[in-house]
């Protein structure tokens, strides 16, 4: 990350732009406001940001589109991504989230969430965006330091507290997925999309049980968890770095 952070912000509505830019400025963020997704899409093809804040609904090229495009490659494909929404389903944020979105706020949302939500993503390490990689099924080698896990994909190796811990191949990817996104809450939904990839024979219910069996593993009183948290009425994080 540059000394000051570079964010560019793509929203239509001028009003809406230049209120996220102007408080994201008073956090010390250089902010960059544009109204289309193409013009958007040149941008960050042309010059390397910090984070992404993009609208679902766009001119040009939607925010759903842009985000694919920017992942797809270039000097932004890792950049954290802040989706913003209007929409209010549930599976419109999925959808969010599996076309590469690290987060998202639906609108109207609070400017304290978002300057927080912001923040939250400014603080992790840039790396190759591991919920793409999930999705594709393409092997991770990216090593993860986060409170007191360890965790290295090349050997498969989990680490806790300075102990070896043996995970199952679906408790490590969604150890990975939440690992790498601290602070991110995902909902079952998306959690199931992208840890099982499409198999039709599970639910969100088979969601909670392997929470519940990575927690045996990895929490020191899986009761009371400290790492791996549920957001009621929502999903499960990461604990936020």
């Amino acid at each position: 990350m540059t000394a000051v952070p570079r964010v560019l912000v793509v929203e239509d509505e001028p009003h809406i732009r230049e209120l996220v830019c102007l408080h994201l400025g008073l956090e010390g963020y250089q902010c960059e406001g544009v109204g289309d997704g193409r013009l958007a899409l040149a941008r960050a093809e042309d010059d390397r940001f910090d984070l992404l804040v993009l609208d679902v609904m766009l001119p040009g090229l939607d925010g759903l589109a842009l985000c694919r495009a920017v992942r797809k490659g270039g000097v932004n494909h890792d950049v954290p991504i802040l989706m913003l929404t209007a929409r209010r389903e549930e599976a419109d944020k999925v959808i969010g989230l599996e076309s590469g979105a690290d987060d998202y706020l639906t609108k109207p949302f609070g400017v304290r969430e978002l300057v927080a939500r912001a923040r939250a993503l400014l603080r992790r390490p840039r790396q190759p965006h591991a919920a793409a990689a999930l999705r594709n099924g393409d092997d991770i080698t990216q090593l993860v330091r986060v409170h007191d896990v360890d965790i290295d994909p090349a050997r498969r190796r989990v680490r806790v507290a300075g102990r070896d811990v043996e995970l199952t191949d679906q408790e490590f990817r969604l150890l990975y997925l939440l690992a790498t996104h601290a602070g991110i809450v995902f909902s079952r939904e998306a959690l199931l999309a992208k840890v099982w990839r499409g198999d039709t024979f599970v639910t969100v219910r088979s969601v909670d049980t392997l929470v519940k069996r990575l927690r045996r593993r990895i929490e020191a009183d899986p009761a009371n968890p400290r790492l791996l948290l549920t957001v009621w009425g929502v999903g499960y994080k990461f604990s936020d770095v």
